[in-house]
Order: structure tokens, then sequence, then C-alpha cells
């Protein structure tokens, strides 16, 4: 088998559909996270405590389903690293849940959240600043909070953790290369980005110091998210694809209606929000919009974004709606409920998936998946006949053999170009993106530079940078 072969046809295909144009036939992207450890014959706690085994589970599924793009390791969460960092706020499967439940969240009471509500002034002044000094100790059983006494198990968490994500994250590239090299899989996506408005209610207040915040003091919250916007926009677009073929992850938690109104969602989520997805099409990334719940009373906004910039994956939303109100402007993915895929006959999944290609894939701009992760009790019979479903009734009649696709499309003209305004003209933080410490305060603490300047300064800025990645990878990945 030529898997070369096999990875372009896949990519040509999967690229094609999300630019919301008609590939040869239906593409395959199933987000599989502990799925992979129930079909391999591991265990919830293998795939997270050890990630070498999550990437041989990944792989052993992509290479004996055929399908069109996968994610590397959808598990993601290493809880090697998380237990390496003493966070909080993680129940690893084995430890402190059972061994065969997936890796749960542990959100503090609201007296206890990571970010008191006084302490807003402080996020906006030097967001990064504020993670280190405040959140990472709070969130860390060993690290220790400015003022107080070092010790040596919050020392070690700091470099344990740092070399941990950064052994971590070099192992993608090696993984993903044998997915290419010996199951002909591309990668599903690239680079990873919440909104500010979910990170303030996933990390930092949690949800309910959040809603009692957007009750009492809106307009602080309203100018951390617009603090947040340019450290989060510079994470997505650091580890997004440089081919810019596959979308940047996007994880839409806590900012839809039932949990924040329609009012609310105009005033805060969206104007910090918007901004950044046309920064990221400005940059020729598409960004897929992972809407975790229901997002139905949000698509007229979405509507207001570039065409074909993102990819909307339906999870609680009725698919075929999504398709009639959005799908003339951006793809779609998703849209088969994770229960029947766990629980439904083989004959209700066939009926499902055939009503799925024939509805949401008329006209091309559909990419079929499951509405969200697939855990472990997902049916393996279940997701062959997904899958044997999709190439048997999901070829597009005339449609061309799947060629070459190029990056994302910038806008095409110059005045396209200043329509997509993106950040530009966004307030310039004192604390730039991806700065912990500026060059010009620490050349203040420096000796008379005799030599080369410029390089000193080089030096420093790659150097400093890792700090940023390492706080910013810690609040938004794990």
């Amino acid at each position: 088998m030529d898997h070369e072969a096999l990875y372009q046809a896949r990519l040509a295909r999967y690229v094609t559909a999300m630019r919301n144009e008609v590939p040869d036939r239906v593409p395959i992207r199933p987000f599989v996270a502990e799925f992979t450890a129930r079909y391999a014959g591991m265990t919830c706690q293998d795939v997270a405590h050890d990630y070498r085994k999550a990437f041989e589970a990944a792989a052993r599924c992509a290479r004996d389903f055929d399908w069109d793009a996968v994610v590397a390791n959808m598990v993601y969460v290493w809880t090697g690293l998380t237990q390496a960092a003493g966070l909080r706020y993680y129940g690893i499967p084995g430890i402190e849940v059972p061994l065969e439940v997936g890796f749960s969240y542990l959100e503090p009471r609201p007296d206890q959240a990571f970010m008191r509500a006084d302490e807003y002034d402080a996020l906006i002044a030097d967001p990064t600043a504020f993670l280190f000094n405040t959140w990472l100790p709070r969130v860390s059983a060993d690290v220790a909070a400015p003022g107080t006494p070092a010790s040596y198990r919050g020392t070690l968490a700091l470099v344990k953790s740092a070399m941990a994500m950064t052994q971590y994250f070099q192992a993608f590239g090696p993984q993903l290369e044998r997915l290419r090299l010996e199951c002909g899989m591309p990668s599903a996506i690239a680079g990873i980005f919440k909104a500010p408005f979910d990170i303030l209610a996933d990390k930092l207040r949690g949800y309910l110091g959040l809603v009692d915040d957007m009750a009492r003091q809106p307009a602080k919250v309203l100018a951390a998210c617009e603090a947040l916007a340019p450290h989060l926009c510079r994470v997505g677009l650091a580890t997004a694809d440089p081919a810019r073929l596959v979308p940047i992850g996007f994880w839409m938690h806590r900012g839809c209606v039932p949990f924040f109104s329609p009012k609310q969602f105009a005033s805060h989520n969206w104007p910090t929000l918007r901004p950044i997805i046309e920064e990221f099409w400005k940059q020729g990334h598409q960004t897929l919009f992972y809407a975790e719940g229901k997002w139905a009373a949000h698509l007229e906004a979405f509507r207001e974004l570039p065409a074909r910039s993102i990819v909307f994956h339906c999870d609680r939303d009725d698919v075929f709606e999504v398709k009639r109100k959005i799908g003339d402007r951006f793809a779609i993915s998703g849209g088969v409920p994770n229960t029947l895929l766990s629980f439904g006959k083989p004959g209700e999944v066939r009926d499902f998936v055939r009503r799925v290609i024939a509805e949401a894939g008329e006209g091309g701009g559909y990419i079929l998946d499951a509405g969200a992760i697939m855990q472990n009790d997902t049916s393996v019979e279940n997701l062959r006949v997904l899958t044997d479903t999709a190439r048997e009734f999901g070829v597009y009649r005339g449609a061309p053999e799947p060629t070459a696709t190029p990056p994302c499309d910038l806008p095409a003209s110059v005045a396209d170009r200043e329509a997509v305004r993106g950040l530009a003209g966004w307030p310039k933080p004192r604390v730039g993106p991806g700065v912990c410490i500026p060059w010009e305060e620490k050349l203040k603490e420096l000796p008379p530079i005799t030599g080369d300047a410029d390089l000193v300064r080089r030096v420093w800025e790659e150097v400093d940078v890792l700090g940023n990645d390492y706080i910013w990878q810690l609040l938004l990945s794990f």
C-alpha cells in the first residue's frame, strides 16, 4: 500500500470539505479519545498517564479504520505532567478516579476559586505575571506563592513539569510522522485556543464566580477579556499548522446560552472572541469551532465572520438546522449523537449516518464525526458501521478525484484584507504576548554591554518566551 498517496488523498479530501467545497466523498474525522484505549485493549489510566501508550492506541485505530484524519492523541492531557506540576484540578484515572474512567476536571468551590473577585486589576495589568504569581501557586499543591518560603518540592514541580512539557510536545512530531508513514493518516487539527470569556469561567473565576462577576462588576470582566485576548491569540498562532491546511482547535465551553444570556454573549464573549478568529483568518488559518453543548442561539453572530474562516462542529445542536442556517458560509462537522454510537443498534447508526450524509453532506462542506469526543463507552461495532456506511453512501457523484489543496485563502484584494480587521487597533498591553520580562527591563539590570547588544537582546527574548509558553500552555492545554 502506498501510504503517502493515501495520505495526500485523505488530506485533500479533508481540506476540500473544510473549505466548504465538494470533495470526492464525505471525509471521516472522528475525535476518538478514550475509545482508542478500549479498542487497543488498554485502560483509561494507560492512555491518560502514559502518552506513549496513548500514541500507540491512536496509531492502532488509524491503521485499522478507513478514516481521513485523526488527532495524534485526543486524550491529550498527559496526567504524568499534571501530577509533576502538582495541579489540584484533575482527577487522574487510577488515582483520584477509577482506572476505567476518563480524567476529570475538579472545579473548586466559588470561595476557593483560583482567582478572587477582587483580583481583576492584577490580571488586567499583566496577565502573564498574574498567572505565575497568583494562579500557579493556587492550582499547584507544591509551588509556593511569592513572599512565602520556597521549597524543594515546589522547585521540583516547576522544573519537572517544564521538562515534561518539552518532552511531551516534542514527541508529537514523531507521532505525526508515524501516522503519515505507517497509516497514511493526516492530522485533524493543529494548535490550541480558548476564548477569553471561557478562560475566566474554566480556569480563573470558575463558572459560578463569573456569573456573580457579570452581575456585580461586568466592566472588569470585559477589561479582563480584552487583556487576555492578545495572549490567547498569540498561543493559537504560535501552535498553528505552518502549512495553513488544518485548522486551529477552539474548544468552546461556557460562553453560550444557557450558561450566560444572549445579551452577555453579545456584550462580553463575542466582542473579544470575534477579532481573534478574524486575526487567525487574516494570517491564513481556519478555526475549528468545537461547539460543546448548544450554540444555536449564536449562529447568526457566527455568520458575521468571513466565509470559510471557520468549521462549525455540532455537538448538541441539530446538525440539519445548523446546515440550513450557516452551511452556505461554513463547513459543518459532527452531529452524530454519542448516545447513538454508544448504546444504539447498528441499524440505527446506519440509518442516521445515511441521513446525515444525504442532508448535511449535500453540496459538500461536511465532515462526518460524533457530536462530542468519543470516550470508552463508544461501541467498536457502531463506529465500524459509521465508517462503512460513509464509504458506501458518502460518494459525491461527478466530483473530481482529490487533488493537492492550497493553504487557507487569504483575502484576495487589499480592500478585502483591510475588511478583516482582526486585532488591528487593539490596545497594546504593557507586557506584550510572548513576553515575561521585557528586554527594556532586563537591560536596566545589566552592566554596560561591550559586545553585540542585538545578540544579547535576541538570545534573551528567545529564552524569555519559553517561560511564557510554559505558563500559557499550562493554562490552555492542561
